[in-house]
């Protein structure tokens, strides 16, 4: 295990002189304080609040499983509150997927690059990582097999992040999806579906989930093998922590014990809260963040279309947090933030921490979310002059 470049970052934050496009976090200031607040007075303030200051089901507050059942429902996923475990943010459900699947040795696969903390949370329990390309490309089954049996463990689960990817910004179309099922049955493993931004769409029709293109095939979600973890985070409140599983019971079930070995369960008072929040906001506060965010994305596609020398790439994300960058063969984007942060002030992710491998050295991550008008206006420019030379 080792320190997340990211969360290191986020100390640059600090800084008021540092432009950062660095962490990828919601902007505080559109958080619905005053909904929570009123929320946490009328829990502690009425005949909610012993149990809110009590002990709560490793499973999770009922009501609020209840309202994830009906919200996966309306994504295609028909399940009830027994297929829904609440977690202390999706990277408990990470952390708890990975303790559950691997041994080690085993082999997981992920999309290069993949998203850093899917990755710290599935080191702990010592596997390998091995390429899955959901756009075509993959190697056999039997070539995954052989590579993992060699390695001394088995192909376990695919890992992706199918709707606005961290790092990458991109979204997987039907095929592409329906392709990484058709692998996951070839080779009988699980699929981690992490749809943490799933919700902050700007342009486009959604796609199905995953999840509900295996609940099609196979007839129910107790028959899926797609797990999907979501996440209050990026649209509520991320220092509420709260997350949750959409899974088959018999994987709940093994999830709960877990739970109770871990930290009994997540805290009931803010499970109380989001469930009053959720129910009353949660739709119109999406809508609150997607015109807030596509101003901010637009602005930065704009400025780096105006600024950027000859040689750089990047996508368009149709949502999410991010655009990615790539930079001339030979660049190295970790050397590039020394001297970006030491001469022009601005700070960004290097690509390299995202691939299991550490490839990727001449990509870059950059996220809009804090990025207001003085941090593209300045912070572009004064990236492209150090990347003129």
């Amino acid at each position: 295990m080792k320190a997340s470049e990211i969360r290191e970052l986020l100390k640059l934050l600090d800084q008021p002189d540092i432009i950062s496009f660095a962490g990828g976090i919601p902007d505080p200031s559109l958080f619905p304080a005053e909904a929570i607040g009123d929320a946490y007075q009328a829990v502690l303030g009425g005949k909610e609040a012993g149990a809110a200051l009590q002990y709560q089901v490793s499973e999770g507050f009922l009501p609020l499983r209840k309202w994830l059942a009906a919200y996966m429902g309306k994504l295609g996923v028909q399940c009830d509150d027994g297929n829904i475990f609440i977690t202390s943010g999706s990277q408990q459900a990470l952390d708890y997927l990975g303790k559950l699947f691997l041994s080690p040795g085993d082999t997981a696969l992920v999309t290069w690059p993949t998203y850093l903390g899917a990755l710290q949370a599935f080191n702990a329990y010592e596997p390998r990582y091995d390429r899955l390309n959901p756009a075509g490309g993959n190697m056999t089954p039997e070539a995954y097999r052989a590579a993992a049996g060699a390695n001394g463990g088995k192909v376990k689960f695919a890992y992706l992040v199918p709707d606005f990817a961290n790092p990458t910004g991109n979204t997987l179309d039907a095929e592409q999806r329906e392709a990484v099922l058709d692998l996951a049955g070839e080779l009988d493993i699980a699929v981690i579906e992490d749809a943490a931004y799933r919700a902050l769409r700007y342009d486009g029709e959604g796609e199905p989930p995953i999840l509900a293109l295996d609940c099609a095939r196979t007839g129910g979600i107790d028959r899926a093998r797609t797990l999907y973890c979501g996440s209050f985070s990026k649209i509520l409140s991320p220092g509420m922590r709260v997350g949750w599983v959409c899974a088959p019971r018999h994987v709940v079930e093994k999830l709960v014990l877990m739970k109770q070995a871990s930290d009994l369960h997540s805290p009931s008072i803010n499970q109380m809260v989001m469930y009053r929040v959720a129910e009353t906001i949660f739709d119109a506060q999406v809508e609150k963040l997607i015109g807030a965010y596509r101003k901010r994305r637009d602005a930065l596609l704009s400025a780096l279309e105006a600024d950027m020398p000859p040689g750089i790439s990047w996508n368009r994300p149709d949502g999410g947090m991010f655009v990615w960058l790539t930079l001339p063969q030979g660049t190295d984007a970790t050397e590039l933030l020394a001297r970006s942060i030491k001469e022009a002030r601005v700070a960004f992710v290097p690509g390299n921490a995202f691939y299991a491998d550490g490839t990727g050295r001449n990509t870059l991550r950059m996220s809009f979310t804090l990025a207001d008008d003085r941090a593209v206006n300045e912070g572009v420019p004064r990236l492209a002059k150090l990347l003129r030379g």
